[in-house]
């Protein structure tokens, strides 16, 4: 599957559809948290990571999710992924860990996926 950026909107059923070609109910995603875009439809994050990295975004940017379409809107992002692991940035987890972060990711992901 190819790998799209989102910077208008994508909808919930494609998404679901690109779940259940790839890996059954999720998509990974990259959120660019500076430019308010994510890149979708990677076999992994890194992947993602790249292609928005050659668009100019930069890494310290950049947090890895994975979303679920048909789970209910406070349950469907899930903020883990390898590529958030940076000690050096405070992040020492795979899990999203800055409360501020998660939520401009939030605003983000939920102002491009419509429906």
């Amino acid at each position: 599957m190819d790998i799209r950026i989102i910077r208008d909107a994508v909808t919930r059923r494609e998404l679901n559809d690109m779940a259940k070609q790839q890996f059954g109910d999720m998509v990974k995603a990259v959120v660019d948290v500076d430019q308010g875009i994510m890149a979708i439809g990677g076999e992994l994050h890194s992947d993602e990571e790249a292609m928005l990295l050659d668009q100019g975004s930069v890494q310290k940017n950049l947090w890895g999710i994975n979303l679920y379409p048909e789970r209910p809107l406070p349950e469907w992002i899930e903020f883990d992924s390898m590529i958030n692991v940076r000690p050096s940035g405070g992040n020492r987890s795979r899990y999203v860990e800055n409360t501020e972060i998660r939520n401009t990711i939030t605003i983000i992901v939920n102002r491009l996926v419509e429906g």
